[in-house]
């Protein structure tokens, strides 16, 4: 058995020294498979080493160690000087031409619902807001029943909303976050909450995922005054200092009163366009004065206390502000669209 394993090592590295510096990998590749391989001579010998006896085997174990030491060290300086040679022929091979002026790295952009939504955070956070934020998971008391939105509510059927278990819901807007900063503060409040929102609606003008800020101010003597004013300051702020609002009464569960808030067209001036749809006035968000259920539902006292809430899509405000006509736009990773912001 020794002189067996002495003879695959000389034998191995007489076959490499005669395949000569030049040989291709694929040679050197075969060679060493020959010999150190799952069928190769060194693993074939080594089989019989269960015959030998108990005494023996120590010792053949250890030359076998060194044999197949030596084998793969020499295979392994062999293919390093191929690599070596391979590398400084490509090295010769290439020629730069280093007056040619270097590639300017790509510059990443915000994603142009971000920068909505920054602008948006920025406009309320001047003019005394604060920032909350709550979980996109929420339970059915909060994202409902403490709004005031019954069991019978219309917002509660499956093609509405995405249930993750029977109490369990992805929020349809953020003002369950309203509902869980009220409980955990006292008047008087000056909130927005931004975040994403989830609802079951799939077109050229909704996503069944969206961006929401809600606002609220809770405080004594609120009235509709102070809301008109802040929804003013902030839209001429986000669109254009001229620009006007109007207020429409609108139905909203957790408001009373709630109203529809349009804005006068800022494309056409009120003369009529397509964004308009001739009425030169656009749609912009919803809002109204807290409902007493509401106020009662976080233990706050509707006799002593008043407030108003509001909440926009940032999508829509986007559509708005770059001339987007579908949501999806937004959605789809375009590189193309997104690097227009």
């Amino acid at each position: 058995m020794i002189e067996a394993l002495n003879a695959i090592r000389d034998e191995a590295l007489r076959r490499l020294a005669e395949l000569g510096a030049d040989a291709p990998e694929a040679e050197i590749r075969d060679l060493r498979a020959r010999y150190l391989g799952r069928e190769g001579s060194l693993s074939v010998a080594m089989r019989g080493m269960g015959k030998l006896p108990a005494s023996e085997r120590p010792e053949i174990g250890r030359l076998a160690n060194e044999v197949k030491g030596a084998i793969e060290e020499a295979f392994e300086t062999a293919q390093g000087a191929l690599a070596a040679r391979e590398r400084a022929q490509s090295l010769a091979s290439e020629r730069v031409d280093v007056t040619l002026p270097g590639r300017t790295p790509a510059i990443g952009r915000v994603h142009p619902l971000t920068q909505t939504a920054e602008r948006a955070t920025e406009i309320f956070v001047g003019l005394g807001f604060s920032v909350a934020e709550g979980p996109d998971v929420e339970t059915d008391y909060n994202n409902f029943e403490a709004l005031n939105i019954p069991r019978d509510h219309p917002a509660r059927e499956l093609q509405d909303t995405f249930y993750v278990a029977d109490d369990i819901v992805l929020r349809t807007h953020t003002s369950p976050v309203q509902i869980r900063t009220m409980k955990q503060r006292k008047p008087p409040l000056r909130v927005i909450a931004p975040g994403t929102v989830y609802r079951r609606d799939d077109d050229v003008t909704h996503s069944p995922m969206f961006l929401q800020i809600e606002g609220f101010m809770v405080d004594e003597k609120v009235t509709f005054g102070d809301l008109k004013g802040v929804l003013t300051a902030f839209l001429q702020e986000m669109f254009d200092k001229g620009t006007r609002l109007r207020f429409r009464p609108s139905y909203f569960p957790f408001v009373e009163p709630g109203a529809e808030v349009d804005i006068e067209c800022f494309l056409c001036r009120a003369k009529g366009c397509r964004v308009c749809k001739g009425t030169a006035w656009i749609e912009i968000l919803g809002a109204g004065m807290i409902h007493p259920e509401v106020f009662r539902a976080v233990g706050y006292d509707p006799a002593a206390c008043s407030g108003f809430a509001f909440g926009m899509g940032i999508e829509r405000i986007a559509m708005l502000r770059y001339g987007v006509n579908d949501i999806r736009h937004f959605y789809e990773n375009d590189q193309n669209f997104l690097e227009q912001f």
